[in-house]
């Protein structure tokens, strides 16, 4: 059964974020993860303001989207964006 990452993200220094975006894909492909929302517009309706930035990854399995989290690759490449944003990274499994 697929699984889904949701992240919702506020950036506060995007050059130093851009090193965390070069490298999080390269984790996400080791596990099959395939991108499908990435920024572009959108607009809170209930709950809060509207993150900067929301972001949407298919996986095959809750298993693959977990592994990928806790992955030595993905974990290298998050370092690079805990100091410079705020994120909630949330793993959903499919109907």
């Amino acid at each position: 059964m697929k699984a889904y990452w949701i992240a919702h993200v506020d950036v506060s220094e995007a050059d130093q974020y851009s090193q965390y975006t070069q490298r999080a894909p390269a984790a996400f492909a080791l596990y099959g993860g395939r991108i499908l929302a990435r920024g572009g517009r959108s607009e809170a309706l209930e709950g809060g303001p509207t993150p900067q930035r929301n972001v949407v990854i298919e996986f095959d399995s809750y298993e693959q989207a977990l592994a990928c989290y806790q992955s030595e690759e993905y974990q290298e490449a998050k370092r690079h964006r805990e100091d410079v944003a705020q994120a909630q990274i949330i793993i959903v499994e499919g109907v």
